[in-house]
């Protein structure tokens, strides 16, 4: 790909690839809202996931349209979409695919052929990933990691792009797996999809007892125009003031640093890794380039804290017996930066 794009933003080219983003865009938001009633804020960060090339993990309750989202997304989007229901039975070859004997009438042999499993695809929707042993939760990490899948000792490619849209439930415990960090970790964002407004829930009502059929969504890019769009995100420029910010605002939430706030150091256990400090700035890039801007502000890397660091920060016991949450402390702990640096422009 690279021999063909621009190597810069400022070229023609590159440009006009900016132009079609931003047309396309638009078309895909048109699409989903034919569908899907609000919740604009989860549309953009799922669409930050692709142009990044991560993948999310959604929270939310039971009800709240979170797999008609995920395939109304794929559908707009032209990529190839596929569900698995995760459940305490299901086994890591039901996801990844298997090695079947097949009689070879050429050679009158048996041999063995790979049949893939629902994981090769474009956008994969693990529905109630937390449902599953964690054996079977494993079987997903190479393949978001490394976009590939081992099967007695053989690899395959998964083609990209290739997204992985999981979902869980937070109140259903009984059954459930909760996932390692580890496995968290290789999430970009951890998005809640919460309850609609009054407004947008008379629409839904309204909408979906008047007629039966679901309206049609149409294609708006295609998965060589993804591709495109995710080199261009990683061409917006990042000054190093803005770099700096990430950076800091990351190791601000390790309760050993010299940057962690008083709230970080008693209710935080662990902080996040370099990881989400790479991610932030990614997302921001995509964020912004949504926007319509060609570089990256601060305000980027603060809209983003919550959905990239709400699953990478782990609070202690304090906290719990205090009742402060993940986002309590991300949220003040932002708020405490930027009274800082108020206070340092006033000096």
């Amino acid at each position: 790909m690279s021999a063909k794009l621009p190597e810069v933003l400022g070229t023609d080219e590159a440009r006009a690839l900016t132009e079609d983003f931003q047309k396309t865009l638009n078309g895909i938001r048109q699409e989903v809202g034919k569908v899907i009633v609000g919740q604009a804020g989860v549309i953009d960060h799922l669409l930050i996931t692709l142009l990044v090339g991560g993948h999310c993990l959604i929270t939310g309750m039971p009800g709240t349209a979170k797999t008609m989202l995920v395939r109304t997304l794929a559908t707009a989007l032209g990529l190839t979409y596929k569900r698995i229901q995760f459940t305490p039975d299901l086994m890591p070859t039901d996801v990844t695919g298997t090695d079947i004997i097949e009689d070879d009438n050429t050679t009158g042999r048996r041999v063995w052929t790979f049949v893939p499993g629902p994981l090769f695809t474009n956008i994969l929707l693990a529905d109630e990933i937390n449902r599953t042993p964690p054996k079977t939760q494993s079987a997903l990490l190479e393949a978001m990691q490394e976009l590939s899948v081992t099967v007695r000792g053989t690899h395959h490619q998964i083609k990209p792009p290739f997204f992985v849209l999981a979902t869980q439930n937070p109140i259903e415990l009984e059954g459930t797996y909760p996932l390692p960090e580890a496995q968290l970790d290789r999430f970009l964002f951890n998005v809640i999809l919460d309850y609609l407004d009054a407004e947008d829930e008379m629409e839904v009502v309204d909408r979906y007892t008047t007629r039966v059929d679901i309206p049609e969504v149409s294609a708006c890019t295609t998965p060589e125009q993804i591709l495109k769009f995710q080199w261009l995100t990683r061409q917006v420029p990042v000054s190093e003031t803005v770099n700096r910010f990430a950076v800091n605002l990351v190791r601000a939430t390790r309760p050993e640093d010299k940057l962690a706030p008083e709230i970080v150091k008693r209710y935080v256990q662990y902080g996040a890794s370099v990881r989400a400090t790479m991610f932030l700035t990614l997302s921001a890039k995509a964020r912004a380039l949504m926007m319509g801007r060609y570089h990256v502000t601060q305000d980027d890397i603060k809209s983003l804290v919550l959905p990239v660091m709400r699953h990478r920060v782990l609070t202690n016991y304090y906290a719990e017996s205090d009742g402060v949450d993940v986002d309590e402390v991300l949220t003040k702990l932002v708020e405490q930066i930027d009274a800082s640096k108020q206070r340092a422009k006033a000096s």
